[in-house]
């Protein structure tokens, strides 16, 4: 099985564009309403979903406004709000049909106000020291060079409120190349316990088509480099990690 998507000589120009990762999304949006077939591809999504709200929930009890960037159909936000009431939800999504579909879900559940932003992530213009608590769930692995993942993680460290938090679960690279092997491997086989070699292989071409993901190692790295105070692992297995910091 190739692993390209972690080589980070990746040549992006024959990566997937936004219009082509937007409207594979716009063709999901039921299935990833459900947690349990929209996320099936991602180990343990339902421990690292009930770990990054937790967290956000012990570190800002008080929290008033919540950014969930890459909000799908508003799962994050679904399982935040159950956390911490009332909260202020703003929600961002290349996909109109997610977004839509994550306000339908998410305003009877809150009785503050829901915003939703079309846009990519690294357009994103946020007021400075605003958002108690950011959410980012299986989409900074569509960050590309050095450039995207440093702007993208100071314009979320920016946009907290001293004390805030930020807490991201994704799809991740690996450092070594051995290790990285090892990690591909079982991956692999998670796949294919879904649905047979044909689904591995379905899963693994949009991964290598759409996706570039970075190493833990890198994120934790890039998280005290902006500026995180306190960062911390909430939990790792194979490809996917959830973890964070707080301003």
């Amino acid at each position: 099985m190739a692993n390209q998507y972690i080589d980070m000589k990746t040549d992006y120009s024959k990566k997937a564009t936004n219009q082509e990762i937007r409207e594979r999304f716009d063709k999901d949006t039921e299935r990833f309403s459900n947690l349990e077939t929209g996320q099936q591809t991602t180990i343990d999504a339902p421990l690292t979903m009930e770990l990054c709200t937790e967290a956000a929930k012990y570190v800002n009890p008080q929290a008033k406004e919540l950014l969930d960037i890459g909000c799908g159909a508003g799962n994050y936000t679904l399982r935040m709000l159950s956390k911490v009431a009332g909260l202020n939800c703003t929600l961002n999504d290349l996909s109109m049909p997610m977004l839509q579909k994550a306000k339908e879900r998410v305003s009877p559940q809150t009785a503050g106000t829901v915003t939703l932003i079309q846009n990519d992530m690294r357009n994103l213009d946020l007021p400075d020291n605003h958002f108690d608590i950011i959410l980012a769930a299986a989409t900074l692995h569509h960050l590309r060079d050095d450039d995207d993942w440093e702007l993208m993680f100071n314009k979320i460290y920016k946009a907290l409120k001293p004390g805030g938090s930020f807490w991201v679960s994704d799809l991740i690279a690996h450092d070594s190349e051995f290790i990285n092997k090892l990690f591909v491997d079982k991956y692999s086989n998670y796949l294919e316990t879904l649905g047979g070699p044909e689904y591995r292989q379905k899963v693994w071409d949009y991964v290598n088509y759409e996706d570039t993901p970075r190493s833990l190692n890198y994120q934790l790295a890039l998280l005290a480099k902006v500026g995180f105070s306190a960062i911390e692992v909430l939990h790792k297995n194979s490809c996917f990690a959830a973890f964070g910091g707080i301003k």
